[in-house]
């Protein structure tokens, strides 16, 4: 099945890439309609001169080329969103899926570089950030680290965070939550907030439903 549609996104993407292809090599084509169309209104005018004047009407704008084009990226725009979230829908189904987030409540404390992750001491996400990131993380951005997919049941989940502490200090700190998979969708957030009483960084890990 999963081949099935995988074949069916391709021809799709396939169908409105050649549709751009076609828009952009059209303008000869737009060019000789435009040409043609004043001399056809004149020939029919022409035979009858004594005729009463008709009250002139505005001719409708013709689409400009730009225009179609345009229509044509966000048609493709569109379609390519439902794919992908068809595709996630067919790969990580609700009753195993397992999503996993990052977030920083001001974060002066702490210095993030990488998070790693294991779930039943496997891993399934490591991930080293760039200072652009740490940054979108302190102005309140939420990370998606992980997709997947996880059967029902108990499990044990383990998130290592490395970075710089308080005085400019290698950090290195865990934190674990043992949890009951169920038939609906498990979103985990990872969060990294300042304990102003402690005067340290506190690392926990939230479960939504």
């Amino acid at each position: 099945m999963n081949y099935f549609y995988r074949k069916l996104i391709f021809c799709l993407m396939m169908f409105y890439s050649t549709c751009l292809a076609w828009a952009a090599d059209e303008p000869s084509a737009v060019g000789a309609a435009t040409i043609s169309t004043p001399v056809a209104s004149v020939t029919a005018i022409a035979p009858a001169p004594s005729a009463a004047p008709d009250t002139p009407t505005t001719p409708a704008k013709p689409q400009t080329l730009d225009d179609r084009i345009e229509e044509v990226k966000s048609d493709v725009i569109k379609i390519n969103r439902d794919l992908l979230v068809l595709e996630e829908e067919l790969l990580f189904p609700a009753n195993t899926q397992v999503v996993l987030f990052v977030s920083m409540d001001v974060g002066k404390m702490f210095e993030l570089d990488s998070v790693q992750v294991k779930i039943d001491d496997k891993p399934i996400a490591n991930y080293l950030y760039t200072p652009l990131e740490v940054q979108a993380l302190h102005r309140g951005g939420v990370q998606r680290l992980y997709l997947g997919n996880l059967r029902a049941g108990e499990h044990e989940l383990v998130a290592f965070f490395t970075g710089g502490g308080p005085h400019v200090r290698d950090y290195k700190r865990g934190a674990t939550i043992k949890f009951t998979k169920e038939t609906q969708a498990k979103y985990v957030e990872l969060r990294i907030r300042d304990s102003q009483a402690k005067l340290q960084p506190e690392f926990d890990i939230k479960m939504w439903q």
